[in-house]
C-alpha cells in the first residue's frame, strides 16, 4: 500500500508540473505578440516619393481676380485640362490644378486675407511665364482674339525659337514659342554679338531696338 501512495503522488507531482509549464506557455505567447505589437507602432512611415507622381519639381503658382474665367480662358487658349478645383468661402477658388500639355499649373482667386493679390493688384507682374506650343502662330492669334493683349509680336528668335509674347486677361505675361532650329550656344553666342553691333548705331541715334 505504501509503494503505491509513493507511486500516486509521484504522478500527481509530475501532472502539477506539467500544467504549471503549460500555464507559463500560455501566458508567454500573449507578451510576446505584444512585444512584436510594440515594435510595429515604432516602425518608420513609409517615406513618399519627391516629387508626387504627376508633379514636377517647379510648378508656377498663379493667382487672379477671377480664377474661373482664366481657366476658361487657358482652356480655349492654351488647351489646358482642369484637374482639380476646391471651393474658398464667398464663392471664391481656393486651389485648383491644371495641365498644360506636359506640365501643370496652380491658380485660385485673390484672397487679400492672407495677402494673395493677382498683377492687377501690383500694376502687372515681374514673373512672366514660359510656353512651348506646337503652332507659336495661330496659339498668339487665339490668345489675341480671346481676350490676351499682344506684348511681343511672333518672329524667329536668333536662338532658334519662334516666338511671341501675350498679356492675358489676368495681366499675367506668357512668352509662347515654338521650335524652328537647333542653335548649338557658340552659335548662338555669334549671333547675339552680330545683333548688338547692328543694334548700337540705331540705338545711338535715338530709335527703339528692335524686339528680342
Amino acid at each position: 500500500m505504501a509503494k503505491k501512495s509513493k507511486t500516486k503522488t509521484k504522478a500527481k507531482a509530475k501532472s502539477k508540473k506539467k500544467a504549471a509549464k503549460a500555464k507559463v506557455r500560455k501566458t508567454a505567447r500573449p507578451k510576446a505578440a505584444s512585444k512584436r505589437r510594440k515594435v510595429a507602432k515604432r516602425a518608420a512611415p513609409k517615406k513618399l516619393k519627391s516629387p508626387p507622381p504627376g508633379y514636377a519639381s517647379v510648378t508656377a503658382y498663379l493667382v487672379a481676380q477671377d480664377a474661373a474665367a482664366a481657366i476658361d480662358y487657358y482652356k480655349a487658349v492654351f488647351g489646358a485640362k482642369e484637374e482639380m478645383r476646391m471651393p474658398s468661402p464667398g464663392g471664391r477658388i481656393g486651389h485648383a490644378e491644371l495641365r498644360i500639355g506636359d506640365s501643370k499649373i496652380m491658380l485660385a482667386d485673390e484672397h487679400p486675407e492672407m495677402n494673395a493679390h493677382g498683377p492687377r493688384h501690383h500694376h502687372g507682374s515681374p514673373i512672366s511665364i514660359m510656353l512651348y506650343v506646337q503652332d507659336v502662330d495661330a496659339t498668339v492669334a487665339k490668345a489675341v482674339a480671346k481676350g490676351g493683349k499682344l506684348v511681343r509680336a511672333v518672329q524667329d528668335q536668333f536662338y532658334g525659337d519662334r516666338s511671341g509674347a501675350i498679356e492675358d486677361p489676368e495681366g499675367h505675361v506668357w512668352h509662347i514659342a515654338t521650335p524652328v532650329e537647333e542653335v548649338s550656344v557658340r552659335e548662338m553666342k555669334r549671333r547675339m554679338d552680330a545683333m548688338m553691333k547692328e543694334e548700337q548705331p540705331a540705338t545711338a541715334a535715338g530709335a527703339e531696338p528692335p524686339p528680342g
